[in-house]
């Protein structure tokens, strides 16, 4: 099923090793309990992540990254200020 359209021929982001994850936090100068409120995780999961006890979903690595300004090609843009939808009937 190589041809399907949701299968891609390009290697998938990797998850970030359980170092990566501490060093990121670390520069973050992120608690743990800090960083996993950053991306809407508990404090257990990320103490997971970084004993390696389980493998962090490119998702929410790229989530922590873009949070902490810490992404490697990639921003967090402010959209200014939002627009109410006021129709005039």
């Amino acid at each position: 099923m190589a041809n399907h359209p949701n299968r891609s021929r390009h290697r998938a982001a990797a998850n970030p090793t359980p170092e990566q994850v501490r060093a990121a936090r670390d520069a973050a100068g992120h608690t743990q309990t800090e960083a996993a409120r950053t991306i809407g995780l508990t404090l257990v999961a990320w103490q997971r992540y970084e004993a390696g006890e389980r493998r962090m979903h490119p998702t929410y690595w790229d989530a922590y990254l873009l949070r902490t300004d810490q992404h490697p090609t990639l921003i967090l843009a402010d959209r200014g200020p939002a627009q109410s939808d006021q129709s005039t009937t």
